[in-house]
């Protein structure tokens, strides 16, 4: 799969703080991924660099194929760029925002370029409040109006950094909805800290602690598609019905958890509902006391990488 985003050995010092220390990760095209860590891990001072607002002390980028070592200003041209705290002129409208900021990026008539600020008013839920002026907007309206910025361009990647903190419930909901929409669209590299967020939308993480990127890979690796099922026995030879599951073929691995629990993986979530029940109630001799998804949470898969936020 290509990578969108490629990183390899990126280090940032500041004087005697090591902000990165040597940082690889990949961002696959297409892709939402999500870029988590606790405050101060490095995520900023990454998107920064990817951004070329900073240089890095030691280390290779590329992004979209092109190696950022270079004059990089086409590259950054085909990307969409929100801060974590965006700031706009209080009295402007919001259209008068978006024409200012299409005219920089876009060539065409007057006409054309009207047409895409109406586009992308539409595409993120602003045509109402198009004539409103920026004080009377909403947190989770003026997110949207910084996502909107951001991709007015129509990018090929879109880098946002906690594009949802602050936000209530509603706030929040309308930007990862605007995510999903355009993920169909463009490759969305977006930090946060909200956690169930990023399980709802991303298929793809990096996680990143003290400077140094501790897992990445596909979401589904880690929580989705695959079947995890812990099973309770309380009569029988249970040891001899959990080997001879092991035999089937669309038995994966199975853990002891205690005297009689154990821990049965599958390759499918489905195939697991429709077969591991009726595989252990066809053995005589053998109760099933429970039977339920072990499901782990990308909260889990957090805390077990970095801890407490205490500890750093």
């Amino acid at each position: 799969m290509t990578a969108a985003i490629e990183v390899r050995g990126l280090r940032k010092r500041y004087r005697r703080v090591e902000a990165l220390r040597g940082v690889d990760f990949e961002v696959p095209e297409g892709s939402i991924c999500g870029f988590l860590g606790p405050n101060g891990a490095g995520k900023s001072t990454t998107m920064e660099i990817l951004m070329g607002l900073i240089k890095p002390s030691a280390g290779w980028a590329s992004i979209l194929g092109d190696d950022l070592d270079g004059d990089g200003l086409m590259t950054r041209s085909r990307i969409g760029y929100l801060p974590q705290d965006p700031s706009f002129f209080p009295r402007a409208k919001v259209r008068s925002i978006l024409r200012f900021v299409a005219r920089r990026y876009l060539v065409g008539s007057r006409a054309a370029i009207n047409t895409r600020v109406d586009e992308t008013l539409d595409l993120v839920g602003l045509t109402d409040l198009a004539d409103r002026k920026v004080k009377a907007l909403s947190g989770g309206e003026l997110r949207r109006l910084g996502i909107s910025q951001a991709i007015i361009g129509n990018p090929d990647l879109l880098i946002l950094d906690e594009p949802s903190v602050g936000l209530d419930p509603e706030g929040r909901h309308q930007v990862l909805a605007l995510l999903d929409r355009l993920r169909e669209q463009m490759t969305i590299f977006y930090s946060s800290h909200i956690l169930d967020d990023v399980e709802r939308i991303a298929d793809h993480i990096v996680v990143i602690d003290r400077g140094e990127i501790v897992e990445q890979g596909p979401m589904d690796r880690y929580l989705g598609g695959r079947g995890v099922y812990s099973v309770t026995l309380d009569v029988g030879d249970g040891d001899g019905v959990l080997r001879g599951l092991e035999h089937e073929p669309w038995v994966d691995e199975i853990t002891p958890m205690g005297e009689r629990e154990w821990r049965v993986e599958t390759p499918d979530r489905a195939i697991a509902e429709h077969r591991l029940m009726r595989f252990l109630v066809a053995n005589d001799g053998v109760r099933v006391v429970a039977l339920r998804p072990a499901y782990r949470s990308l909260e889990d898969l957090y805390m077990e990488l970095v801890g407490d936020a205490d500890d750093h």
